[in-house]
């Protein structure tokens, strides 16, 4: 297992229980969210119960740095979270072909709670937050 990584700078939560689980796949709940290389914030997440399944996810910040979503009470509750800084938010990426091809939803953020490892992909009651963004900005 040569991790020849120094350092790890964002993101590496070996297990996540998906709480809220990702529309289409209510069986899974268990995943793995790791940073796939140091110099960017790309991260897989990947089941545990099948190890197939697997999304790429990124923190907005980079690629959209206005993005905060408002989410309701009942997904703090689920997710446990106490303040606004307990919250990772990532965003699902549809890969394309290379970086200019590769989308984003912003209509549907997963919001991870580090501290007690809990997650779940949120539908946001905001319209006009496309689910297919361009990661570098098409307008």
């Amino acid at each position: 297992m040569g991790d020849t990584v120094a350092e790890h700078h964002a993101i590496e939560i070996p297990v996540i229980d998906m709480v809220r689980p990702l529309p289409g796949f209510p069986d899974h709940r268990r995943f793995a969210l790791v940073q796939l290389d140091g110099a960017s914030d790309l991260c897989s997440l990947t089941s545990l119960d099948e190890p197939g399944l697997r999304f790429l996810v990124v923190p907005p910040g980079a690629f959209f740095p206005d993005y905060a979503p408002e989410v309701g009470d009942d997904v703090v509750v689920d997710l446990g979270i106490e303040s606004a800084s307990d919250v990772l938010v990532l965003l699902v990426l549809n890969a394309g072909s290379g970086l200019h091809e590769t989308t984003a939803n912003l209509a549907a953020p997963l919001l991870v709670n580090p501290i007690t490892r809990r997650a779940g992909q949120v539908v946001l009651d905001e319209p006009g937050l496309p689910v297919a963004a361009p990661l570098l900005g098409g307008s």
